[in-house]
């Protein structure tokens, strides 16, 4: 069996330069996320979420962003979940994009809020009936005895709203508002590229206008 201290894989597929690279973070994301779609890797929709819980320790979860423009990037979930209690204690948070076909990590940082109650009332509106059913049948993070719990839920909670589920009051989404970005591309022989993006401190104030970003290349 091979050592896992011995798997080596070489990252030759693309490069990532300051001239070939959007001024914009959210820009470049867009191509990257577009390229990723195209490409057909395996749900190039999802993205780590991490967060910090009030005794400091760190956690992470795997979700599905649903939206991104200048406001920021979105998704969806149960406000009482873990993450939903550490983002009311510590409202920021990080997100990471991992293509791993294309050799390609999208690393972004900033502050969450809850999006408006008609955004998350829209969205989950649109999705299919057995998923609007399951925001209700599962208390996400609490500890439960077994499986047929979620399903006897499921099914009183399908008894009772049958096709017009409405949103739950404890469901719907947040919007991080980006501050940091990093690009990550593989490189040969391990010099991989890397460009952050940081929001100048002027980007606030109002006078600024259009928010203005300071890219830098970071040594891998």
């Amino acid at each position: 069996m091979t050592s896992i201290a011995d798997l080596r894989k070489s990252y030759e597929r693309a490069e990532l330069s300051e001239d070939a690279s959007h001024a914009n973070p959210l820009l470049q994301f867009e191509q990257w996320l577009k390229e990723a779609i195209a490409s057909e890797v395996p749900e190039p929709n999802a993205m780590t979420v991490a967060t910090v819980a009030s005794n400091l320790r760190p956690s992470t979860r795997v979700v599905l962003i649903k939206g991104y423009d200048d406001r920021g990037i979105t998704w969806f979930t149960n406000y009482e979940s873990r993450k939903g209690q550490e983002l009311a204690g510590n409202p920021y948070a990080a997100l990471q994009f991992h293509w791993v076909e294309l050799e390609r990590v999208v690393r972004i940082e900033g502050v969450v809020e809850k999006v408006s109650a008609q955004e998350s009332d829209d969205y989950f509106h649109s999705r299919p009936l057995d998923s609007r059913i399951g925001a209700w049948a599962s208390p996400q993070s609490q500890v439960i005895s077994g499986r047929g719990v979620l399903v006897a839920n499921a099914a009183r909670y399908g008894a009772q709203f049958l096709l017009r589920p409405p949103r739950p009051p404890h469901w719907g989404g947040y919007r991080l508002k980006p501050d940091h970005w990093q690009f990550w591309q593989g490189r040969k022989s391990r010099l991989h590229d890397r460009l952050r993006y940081t929001l100048s401190d002027t980007a606030g104030t109002p006078s600024a206008g259009e928010p203005v970003w300071i890219r830098e290349r970071l040594a891998p």
